[in-house]
């Protein structure tokens, strides 16, 4: 029986459930062992980067993958905690109670529950073009930032030293204050570990294959490096007697599935909440539809990102009452996932009962690992993230995106994360309303022998000096129009010979109330210094408004269809009821 389009459209789980078979099936869940293999100490590692239990962080990983599976669009996308997002939590938590109490543990799920309320919402109202107000330089920035801070968070685990801060700079502080209580055997098992883990992400495979095991499996092992990391340290904390060392461990975790929670209704903590909660669900859709994108371009597939905002509102809703925290699509995870060969959204399901079987019978095996082995994980995870070649980039090819980039990225280090991506916006915005107050026109001639017209300071063009063509290379709006009847009367005043000015309107799209009263005022001006304002290649739609005024009466020249008819007719007419030579060869070049 056919779905009905509407349903299909909210549970894309019915487009590809019909076509499953056994062949998908197989692919789905060696994707889906590969990436329990590795979410499982990541989603340990980045709960304690939100200041959560590390067990919460299983529990993030569960419900919130099967949600996705059944209303999201992306066929590889691996939703769960994700480093970036458990630094914002911590930040908003952090805010409103102390670490490792109760209203601390409440302001997560609470955060996870709004996020989710708040996703969902924007997808219902088909408002995913919202996340446009992040540029890629100011998410690259934000990005970069975040991963500094991060990984700078996590070296007092590595150190086995109590440090604090909310920004870098007192991050930096703390530590340099606390390094001489620094625990040697901390330190003997961060250090390895970190560079351990640095050299399994590329050297592990190769060494593998050229022992002669099969590319797959070399693969398989490579992704389970982290859990190498996690067994030989818990070994050695337990042969070594390590915990009445100093050396700080997970401690007791307790085994079962995701208790049921419910989030706070408590008005006064959700207003202080919903701004962090409204960031981290702009910031989670950015990077997770950015990574669903890339991936579903590989095979040729797309996806919804309406329906990926309700997708993740889903996922963070059953995080909430799941007593898990805010989610959204992480990058690794997914690339290991595709590249395992998961086909479905059934790939994340499968893994959410391989996470929850590991919270059933592996927590016991985890009281002895080390804290440090976590702070590793996420130092190696996120320093993948810190991009020091883009802002070189961005200098050689916009200045106003190294700005912006550049702005996030100070801002986020020197005030945090919250205000990092505010600033961001508010950087980007205000970069874009200037580059829109001042759009680019340029004084065009025509290219002999053609009837194409272009800038006279970058071609050889054919000009005539009693016409004056200004091509106009955005839509006149309320955020221009002032600065185009300005540029207009420049241009007449520094060319005293002209007598007609055409406005070439080629890439105008639109042409609002303000747009329209600067012509009025420009045409009127003309008529005072006896000139005619003349318009050519007015678009159809920008025309039919116009034709709804009364400008085109009081307009004293003509609209042409043409720039080239336009040039034509006024070359020959000097404006003195003179007729000029037709002969180009007695024009300017």
């Amino acid at each position: 029986m056919a779905v009905p389009g509407t349903i299909a459209r909210y549970l894309p789980i019915l487009g590809w459930a019909g076509t499953y078979n056994r062949s998908v099936l197989t692919n789905d869940l060696v994707a889906a062992v590969i990436v329990t293999i590795m979410l499982i100490p990541q989603s340990l590692a980045y709960a304690l980067l939100a200041g959560l239990p590390p067990v919460v962080g299983l529990y993030a990983s569960i419900l919130p993958l099967v949600a996705y599976a059944i209303f999201g669009t992306s066929r590889t996308l691996a939703v769960g905690p994700v480093a970036v997002l458990s630094l914002m939590t911590a930040s908003a938590a952090g805010a409103v109670a102390a670490t490792g109490t109760a209203a601390y543990m409440e302001a997560a799920i609470t955060l996870a529950a709004l996020s989710g309320i708040m996703l969902t919402v924007l997808g219902l109202l088909r408002l995913g073009f919202l996340a446009n107000l992040l540029s890629h330089p100011i998410i690259s920035g934000f990005i970069t930032a975040s991963g500094i801070l991060i990984a700078t968070s996590q070296i007092k685990h590595i150190l086995g030293v109590s440090a604090s801060g909310d920004n870098w700079p007192e991050m930096l502080g703390s530590l340099a204050r606390s390094v001489g209580e620094t625990n040697l055997w901390t330190l003997v098992i961060g250090i390895p570990t970190t560079l351990f883990l640095f050299w399994v992400r590329t050297g592990l495979k190769p060494a593998l294959t050229r022992l002669g095991l099969g590319i797959r499996a070399a693969d398989i092992v490579a992704k389970a490096g982290p859990v190498i990391a996690v067994a030989v340290t818990i070994l050695a904390v337990i042969l070594l007697n390590l915990g009445e060392k100093g050396v700080n461990l997970v401690g007791p975790i307790p085994s079962g599935l995701p208790p049921f929670a419910v989030p706070s209704t408590n008005l006064d903590l959700i207003a202080q909440l919903w701004v962090p909660a409204l960031l981290i669900s702009i910031i989670g859709f950015v990077e997770s539809v950015s990574v669903a994108q890339t991936l579903a371009a590989k095979r040729r597939q797309r996806i919804d990102p309406d329906q990926e905002l309700i997708g993740l509102g889903a996922s963070n809703i059953a995080s909430a009452f799941s007593g898990g925290y805010p989610v959204t699509g992480g990058f690794a995870r997914s690339v290991v996932n595709f590249d395992a060969g998961a086909e479905t959204p059934a790939a994340g399901a499968f893994t959410a009962v391989g996470i929850a079987l590991a919270s059933l019978f592996l927590t016991p095996l985890l009281f002895s690992l080390p804290i440090a082995t976590l702070a590793a994980t996420i130092i190696v995870a996120v320093l993948s993230l810190v991009d020091l070649k883009t802002p070189s980039k961005l200098w050689r090819y916009s200045k106003a995106d190294f700005t912006a980039h550049l702005a996030t990225i100070v801002i986020t280090l020197l005030a945090g994360v919250e205000m990092g991506v505010i600033a961001g916006v508010a950087v980007g915005l205000l970069l874009y309303l200037w580059r829109a107050s001042r759009p680019h026109a340029a004084i065009v001639g025509r290219v002999p022998e053609t009837e194409h017209f272009r800038n006279v300071e970058r071609h050889s063009v054919i000009t005539v000096p009693h016409v004056l063509s200004i091509r106009i290379d955005e839509s006149l709006t309320y955020l221009n129009a002032r600065w185009l009847e300005e540029y207009v009367l420049e241009q007449v005043a520094d060319h005293p010979e002209v007598r007609h000015v055409i406005l070439m309107c080629s890439a105008v799209n639109e042409i609002d109330a303000s747009g329209l009263e600067s012509l009025e005022a420009i045409n009127h001006r003309l008529i005072d210094g006896g000139l005619g304002l003349h318009l050519s290649e007015v678009k159809g739609p920008v025309m039919d408004r116009l034709k709804r005024t009364h400008f085109l009466d009081e307009l004293n020249g003509k609209v042409f269809l043409s720039q080239d008819r336009a040039f034509k007719e006024l070359a020959r007419d000097d404006g003195q009821g003179k007729t000029t030579s037709e002969n180009p060869s007695s024009w300017v070049i």
